[in-house]
């Protein structure tokens, strides 16, 4: 392999058969389904040999090629052809640059019929006059039938070019074909052509034909993973070796693939000491490669022997193998319906791992979440319950996959029962996981579970809290369910990790007023300030709203009695004032009729030069009170015909 001193690889000539005769036959109609040569016996008369063609004088070459040109220009395409076809067709050519426009022009358009045009126009000059061809216009041509996704005249192209000894740089076809064979499961096709690249590369010494890294691991990767054959992997390694290109992760990965399938341990044991010989210090690919070949070859006893042996080799730390690989174990051990030897796997894993192992990087998390990720939630609760019932102990890595999966499917409640688990157990689960679960239980409107998870949260000692908090309080007011927000922030509100501010009492006070539970949002209001939340403007409006709503105004006469002791004088300490709060109060007290309040009002509006709009308040007395008579006041209360005086006066009432 690479350690050995190789020789250049057997020569092999090139190819003297033509893959396609007339590749460059213009008059045929379809130049993507040509057919080889028939025997002479079975050649029809069109085959005969045609006349010689007649030659063009110089004025007339002259003349095609400016009508090429201004074809080419105007976008006449097919008048274009048929001036290329002219020339040609005579045996003349049009300038280097006139052949390279045509080709790329016909490249660009994306329809079949031109790429056949630039595809047999190309092989034609590659034969005639190659070196009227620019290796970037075969580039343009190859990125074209790549796109059309025709991979027969890519190829055939490819060879047409080893034929004639047109050394075009591996740079401008390599990956292309690659990609090609890749798209149409054509590997051998792209393999072939690698082969004979390599020879010439090797025998002509042209460095510009040497396949890079990524196309001789396609190659590689070729041989491993479809063709499944030893010596042709190995034919490539030792072409590498010759070319000088030098392998990476991935070449040893292939190899390992292909050595774990064909149960070859010798060759993997010298893989291993190999990479070490090339600085090779991440095995991650490696051992991806190694267990899926196992994998594959459905020796599942050797993918949990190796799973174990590189946790012990790397004294516990976690086995980075990806998600994708522990998809194909978890496939490999189900299509033998054993569970039981996946627990067990999971069990083993978990005596060997290091306690400073990351959640997500455990041997248990990759495989149950495995499970989750291929559809197979149930098999995953069902390793739970083997490992249950094999006494092991459960990581928290087997949990957290099954309840992302719970939460993403909306399972709440069997969420919720998995995480009574988990903390009976002794573990437990991050924050994000919490929030997680409790978002997920919101949307759902399991309110239940939401608090449950909340209250396990708040017990195991969680810092975080706030997150969650949130989450809850917003989901119940969005779904109208004031009570239980009260409830909830009962429950929590002398928890010194939790900031219950007076937003929080506002928020279950509006959602109250605003269902008409007026007895619930004053109780609500009470406990607020029992608990030393001072109420703001925002506490005072929603109440005001919800009084006025149900013509309780002599409510909104005590809540005045209460904010006016409470007004903020400098802006800072206190209640705000504003303009907000004064036509509320003033709106609900006249149309109670507290008219020595709402002058209150008024005074107090003026000292603290806030603008009114006396005209809401005029058209509230006469909606209300069109008919009290100043004179029948004061026969019974005349501080309330004086308050009613000033009120008239004030709004202009009098007038």
């Amino acid at each position: 392999m690479w350690r050995k001193a190789l020789t250049l690889l057997p020569h092999r000539p090139f190819s003297s058969t033509p893959e396609i005769p007339t590749l460059y036959s213009f008059l045929q109609p379809s130049v993507f389904a040509l057919k080889r040569d028939l025997p002479p016996s079975q050649k029809s008369h069109s085959d005969l040999p045609t006349p010689p063609p007649k030659t063009l004088a110089p004025d007339h070459i002259t003349t095609l090629e400016t009508t090429l040109h201004k074809s080419l220009i105007t976008h006449n395409t097919d008048e274009a052809w048929k001036s290329f076809k002219t020339l040609t067709g005579s045996s003349a050519f049009p300038s280097k640059s006139l052949t390279n426009s045509l080709i790329t022009h016909l490249s660009s358009l994306g329809d079949i019929h031109n790429l056949k045009r630039a595809f047999a126009t190309v092989v034609y000059v590659v034969e005639k006059n190659p070196g009227f061809l620019d290796f970037e216009t075969v580039g343009t041509l190859l990125d074209a039938m790549k796109c059309a996704n025709t991979a027969a005249p890519a190829f055939a192209l490819i060879k047409s070019v080893f034929k004639n000894r047109f050394f075009l740089p591996f740079s401008v076809w390599g990956n292309v074909l690659i990609e090609i064979s890749r798209k149409n499961g054509n590997f051998v096709a792209f393999l072939r052509v690698f082969e004979e690249n390599c020879r010439i590369a090797l025998d002509e010494k042209l460095e510009s034909m040497k396949p890079d890294l990524a196309a001789c691991n396609a190659a590689l990767e070729g041989c491993c993973r479809e063709l499944e054959s030893v010596s042709d992997a190995e034919k490539v390694v030792e072409t590498m070796a010759v070319l000088g290109v030098r392998p990476d992760e991935s070449s040893f990965g292939f190899l390992a693939y292909l050595y774990a399938l064909k149960g070859l341990e010798e060759k993997i044991t010298e893989l291993e000491g190999l990479m070490g010989g090339f600085g090779f210090s991440n095995k991650r690919v490696f051992q991806s490669n190694l267990i899926n070949g196992y994998v594959k070859s459905g020796k599942l006893e050797s993918v949990s022997a190796t799973i174990l042996r590189i946790l012990r080799e790397g004294d516990g730390e976690f086995l980075n193998l990806g998600e994708e690989t522990y998809c194909e174990v978890v496939k490999g051990y189900l299509m033998s319906a054993s569970v039981k030897e996946l627990a067990t796997l999971i069990i083993e894993a978990q005596k060997l791992e290091s306690s400073t192992v990351v959640v997500d990087r455990s041997v248990g998390y990759g495989i149950v979440n495995a499970c989750v990720h291929i559809g197979l939630s149930d098999k995953a609760h069902g390793i739970l319950d083997e490992m249950n019932a094999q006494g092991g102990s459960l990581g928290l890595g087997v949990y957290v996959p099954i309840l992302k999966a719970y939460c993403k499917e909306h399972r709440t409640a069997e969420a919720t029962q998995l995480v009574m688990d988990v903390s009976n157990s002794g573990l437990q689960l991050d924050t994000g996981t919490y929030d997680a679960l409790i978002e997920s239980s919101m949307s759902s409107q399991d309110f239940q579970s939401a608090f449950s998870l909340y209250r396990d949260m708040r017990e195991a000692r969680i810092s975080d809290l706030k997150g969650s908090y949130l989450t809850i309080m917003t989901g119940l007011m969005e779904n109208h369910r004031p009570e239980l927000m009260a409830a909830f922030l009962d429950e929590v509100v002398e928890d010194p990790r939790i900031e219950v501010g007076t937003h929080d009492w506002n928020s279950i006070i509006h959602a109250f007023c605003k269902a008409g539970r007026l007895e619930d949002a004053r109780r609500t209001f009470r406990r607020m300030i029992f608990l030393q939340h001072k109420p703001n403007e925002q506490t005072y409006l929603s109440l005001i709203s919800g009084y006025v709503s149900v013509e309780k105004y002599f409510c909104v006469l005590m809540l005045w009695h209460e904010v006016k002791r409470n007004v903020s004088v400098d802006g800072e300490k206190g209640i705000k004032f504003d303009h907000n709060m004064v036509d509320a109060f003033l709106y609900a007290l006249v149309k109670g009729g507290f008219f020595d309040a709402v002058m209150q009002v008024v005074e107090k509006s003026q000292e603290m030069k806030v603008f009114v709009d006396k005209w809401r308040y005029k058209q509230a007395f006469m909606e209300t009170h069109k008919k009290l008579k100043v004179s029948k006041l004061r026969k019974r209360n005349f501080r309330k015909m004086e308050a009613l005086v000033a009120f008239k006066n004030w709004a202009g009432l009098n007038a």
